[in-house]
């Protein structure tokens, strides 16, 4: 475009006032005059799928794409309640954000049945629409198929998993062998027959407890995420996550503590667990010297607050920023993998982490929830 051509132009405009929205509404209009076997054709090779749903959840609209990621036609959903496709503690946990009177744009993965009656992991994008001639809402959605991504996430995950479970095996291995050795001086006591039968049941009994107890938090690391959502008791996780990492911070003569009122979040607990795993067994690799590592639970307005503090060296403003990106780490035998899906599986819970370098020494993991 020549420089007369785009005066003109500017001019058109001026003398018209044609506001943005306007401009925007001309612009896609002319999709309409595009010949009809494209416009099909963009439709049905789409990968996310488009719909529109009443405020009582009731299918009003599907485009065709529907039927390359869930395997229905569009005829055969509309009418349907969201309710007939939707995994039900999904629609709980989707509950929850609904019934805000200010609901925006959220984007929730979810679980969606398909023709086959099975359900497929689905990113769905959902805005709150007002029809300003009959003051209805409407809910427009798009639905995207993330089956693949979720499929790599959870190997991934399984994968940060185990390799926890392998770095903290030598502080466990440390941890069990001394309630081993009691109970083995015990039971020789008494089979030399010692009288004091009754302590030594007790104490024998508490080294075994001990055991079980790092053990059932071991075994939890290796099984699978679930993905159920309830009221959780904050403290409560916290603490079991202390006690399985425990004897890596003695082996470095670490000292960790929980401070604050408990608090009930509606969460996914084993999600939640690898979260305060992952975030503070990177806080004890970074303490090269002795000291304490302080969780403080707060309630702050509409938030509960979560803060892990370390007396590690700290980390450079410059590479704050790039922590949890994939592969990026500052540890000499570090995946880089941590605190990535610890922020995924944080964004699951409509969570934030944020990272800050502590006045004096260390640094602080902040994590928010929505309360």
């Amino acid at each position: 475009m020549n420089k007369e051509t785009n005066n003109n132009h500017n001019h058109h405009v001026s003398t018209n006032t044609i506001t943005p929205l306007e401009s925007s509404i001309d612009r896609s209009n002319s999709l309409l005059e595009l010949p009809e076997y494209i416009l099909t054709w963009i439709e049905m090779n789409s990968s996310e799928v488009f719909a529109i749903w009443d405020e009582k959840g009731f299918a009003q609209f599907f485009s065709s794409a529907v039927e390359q990621v869930l395997g229905f036609k569009a005829q055969d959903v509309l009418g349907k309640s969201f309710r007939d496709l939707v995994l039900t503690e999904d629609i709980n946990y989707m509950r929850k954000e609904f019934s805000q009177e200010t609901f925006t744009n959220q984007t929730f993965n979810i679980h969606i049945k398909n023709c086959d009656q099975r359900y497929i992991w689905c990113e769905c994008k959902i805005a709150r629409i007002k029809d300003p001639s009959s003051e209805k809402h409407y809910y427009v959605s798009i639905i995207r198929d993330i089956t693949d991504k979720k499929e790599t996430e959870e190997m991934m995950i399984r994968s940060e998993k185990m390799s926890v479970a392998g770095q903290l095996a030598a502080g466990i291995a440390h941890e069990i062998r001394n309630p081993l050795t009691s109970i083995k001086g015990f039971l020789q006591l008494l089979q030399a027959g010692v009288n004091r039968k009754d302590v030594y049941y007790k104490i024998m009994i508490d080294e075994i407890e001990k055991m079980e107890t790092i053990t059932s938090e071991l075994l939890f690391i290796s099984k699978p995420l679930t993905d159920k959502k309830q009221e959780e008791s904050l403290l409560e996780m916290l603490e079991d996550v202390m006690e399985l990492l425990k004897p890596q911070a003695k082996l470095k003569n670490i000292l960790l503590e929980v401070d604050g009122e408990d608090r009930l979040i509606y969460c996914d607990r084993s999600q939640l667990k690898q979260v305060f795993i992952n975030i503070i067994k990177n806080a004890i690799e970074a303490m090269e010297e002795a000291g304490k590592i302080t969780v403080l639970i707060q309630n702050v307005d509409t938030y509960v607050q979560i803060d892990i503090s370390d007396e590690g060296p700290g980390i450079d403003e410059e590479v704050i920023h790039k922590l949890g990106e994939p592969f990026f780490t500052t540890k000499q035998q570090g995946t880089g993998l941590g605190l990535m899906i610890t922020k995924q599986l944080l964004e699951r819970h409509n969570a934030k982490l944020d990272i800050l370098q502590n006045e004096i020494k260390g640094s602080t993991f902040r994590i928010v929830f929505p309360t």
